[in-house]
């Protein structure tokens, strides 16, 4: 198989990360149960007339597959994949809102337009006239991974050359006091910091829009190589070690030359456990890091881990802000991420230094 190369990243989260030039010197600290993101200068991106009438999501990812696209070097590419738990649900709330508070009558349908789940894809390939496969993938909490593994497999198969792959969740306050009442978000604001040693139920709720475009040929931008991605429905605590050995024995990697496992912990006392089983036994001699006391939880929020994880392999640095453990090792060349939410849609990405 072909190495497919992620060859430029952008982000936009709760953290400054949509400027590639600094890797989270300022950490920002949030004492919520939810956070959003830190708007970029939206004008220095996107016309203002044409702004007004984005939805946030639609923002976020426009200006993250932007900052990609010109660190890649690129004014088009082949394909746009995009994940995405929910779209832009904060049009379909307005619109479905409007219906009511009007009696169903004198309804303007550009909300509804900008509801479905692919219209940041299909506003990307607009903005930059990309005329090739576009798809997005609704897949809840492997919504970015199913979009990753689509690229990869188009890389390989000569399908495409560059790819824009991305993903991006926008926070509504329906959404959250939905997750709220059913007992997923936290009942009581906790220090992001702190997350881990909260010591209670539910998680923090977070959005962003992470994008990167892959290729199957390095360019001088490249960041580090996809070496393998792969996702489960479900999977027992129990299974899960053996589960990690496959998947890392079938790209002849051992667990012990792993440099870096990036866990997707959210301080949620019921689910947390199966990132302790990997903390505690197969990867207890090896540095680890976690990322969603930075950016918050939500569908795609493994897009941001994959930002983090392709920073440390070109840097060479892990920040202490993310550091899980005192491990350390001399270079990064390997990283694992794993991620799971609420013991469902497990999902393993090995990543390799170029």
């Amino acid at each position: 198989m072909k190495p497919i190369y992620i060859n430029s990243i952008g982000s936009v989260s709760a953290q400054k990360t949509y400027n590639n030039r600094e890797f989270l010197t300022d950490v920002v600290s949030y004492f919520d149960t939810e956070i959003r993101v830190i708007d970029p200068d939206y004008k220095q991106f996107i016309p203002p007339a044409a702004a007004r009438r984005m939805a946030k999501g639609i923002k976020m990812s426009t200006v993250s597959s932007q900052i990609a696209m010109t660190e890649a070097g690129l004014e088009n590419v082949d394909a746009i994949i995009v994940g995405t738990g929910l779209g832009c649900i904060g049009d379909s709330e307005k619109f479905v809102s409007a219906i009511i508070d009007n009696n169903e009558q004198f309804l303007t349908p550009t909300r509804f337009i900008q509801s479905s789940h692919n219209t940041v894809a299909g506003q990307i390939a607009l903005g930059i006239g990309c005329k090739g496969h576009n798809f997005t993938f609704v897949h809840s909490s492997i919504s970015f991974e199913s979009a990753l593994m689509d690229s990869k497999m188009m890389l390989e198969n000569n399908e495409a050359e560059n790819i824009l792959v991305g993903g991006v969740d926008e926070l509504v306050s329906h959404h959250i006091d939905t997750h709220k009442l059913i007992g997923h978000i936290k009942k009581e604001p906790v220090a992001t910091k702190d997350l881990l040693q909260s010591g209670t139920k539910g998680m923090i709720m977070g959005e962003g829009a992470s994008f990167f475009v892959l290729s199957n040929k390095k360019l001088p931008s490249c960041y580090a190589e996809l070496v393998a991605i792969s996702t489960y429905n479900t999977l027992s605590k129990e299974s899960l070690i053996a589960k990690v050995k496959s998947f890392l024995e079938e790209s002849k990697t051992l667990p012990e030359t792993i440099d870096l496992v990036i866990l997707g912990n959210n301080g949620d006392i019921e689910f947390d456990h199966y990132y302790d089983t990997l903390r505690n036994d197969l990867f207890k001699d090896t540095p680890q890091a976690y990322y969603k006391h930075l950016c918050g939880e939500f569908d795609t929020a493994s897009g941001f881990a994959f930002w983090l994880a392709n920073k440390i392999l070109k840097t060479q640095t892990v920040p202490e802000a993310v550091q899980l453990n005192q491990k350390s090792k001399p270079t990064t060349g390997t990283v694992l991420l794993y991620n799971q939410y609420r013991g469902e849609n497990h999902s393993l990405t090995l990543l390799r230094r170029c």
